[in-house]
């Protein structure tokens, strides 16, 4: 059945690619647009081959990804430890809750002027701007997660002589794990626009600024071949690493068969 399941999805996504493809091929073939703003598919893996094999291509992705894990780690524990200080302090939820709120509705390119200003333009101030885009949603959801922790197990655990530092590690953690793992998944996708947001405005090297090269030589096919990409290491990230994680912690602790 596990296996049938597997197939069933590979098939439509397939479909879903190929459609897309298709789709794609048919546009760029009426000639609506000329070639240079539409091209082919095919002309666009072209040009990521070639960026591959002279080696830019490569080295953009390991210049975005370390950036990306440094601000993604950074931003992962802030947020997490805030939501912890606010799902056990209630008195600190109440006062810095809607904050929190306020930040977290903040789109991560406008903390990029900020970020320049304190730390100039290059890897420092787009880290920055990495943290302060995903700390908060991380933050939000750690909170939740505590927060709807079912009171009956915590008292059910005192009553049987836990003491708080017990009842935190035994019962509030693990059945807040599902949220967290939830938070940590759109701290991820939010690390990668706001990577995004600071390679294409804040300079330096990476997928950022070779997309925004690619603009300014008009080079459309560079230019969809970079969002592509982008996408396809977001899909990959969240549904063989984040997505499994989650779907294990979830069959752990029985919340899904």
């Amino acid at each position: 059945m596990k296996l049938k399941k597997l197939l069933e999805t590979f098939l439509i996504r397939f479909i879903v690619i190929a459609g897309f493809l298709v789709i794609w091929q048919t546009i760029a073939g009426l000639d609506l647009w000329p070639d240079y703003l539409l091209p082919e598919p095919m002309a666009v893996l072209e040009t990521l081959v070639t960026r591959f094999q002279d080696g830019s291509l490569i080295n953009a992705i390991l210049v975005s990804f370390r950036r990306l894990l440094i601000g993604f780690s950074l931003a992962s524990t802030l947020g997490f430890l805030l939501g912890l200080l606010l799902g056990l302090v209630p008195a600190a939820d109440d006062a810095l809750s809607p904050f929190i709120l306020a930040l977290q509705s903040v789109p991560s390119v406008v903390w990029l002027p900020l970020a320049l200003l304190w730390f100039s333009l290059g890897e420092q101030a787009i880290i920055a701007v990495i943290i302060l885009g995903a700390s908060w949603n991380m933050a939000s959801t750690t909170t939740s997660g505590i927060k709807n922790v079912n009171p009956v197990y915590i008292k059910s655990a005192r009553t049987l002589g836990a003491g708080s530092f017990s009842v935190f590690r035994r019962v509030i953690m693990p059945a807040a794990l599902p949220s967290l793992i939830t938070g940590l998944r759109f701290s991820w996708a939010f690390s990668w626009r706001a990577l995004m947001a600071g390679e294409l405005i804040g300079g330096g090297s990476g997928l950022g600024q070779l997309l925004m090269w690619g603009r300014d030589m008009g080079n459309m096919r560079l230019v969809i071949g970079i969002i592509i990409l982008i996408g396809s290491f977001g899909f990959i990230t969240d549904n063989y690493i984040f997505k499994k994680i989650e779907n294990k912690i979830l069959q752990r602790w029985g919340y899904q068969q």
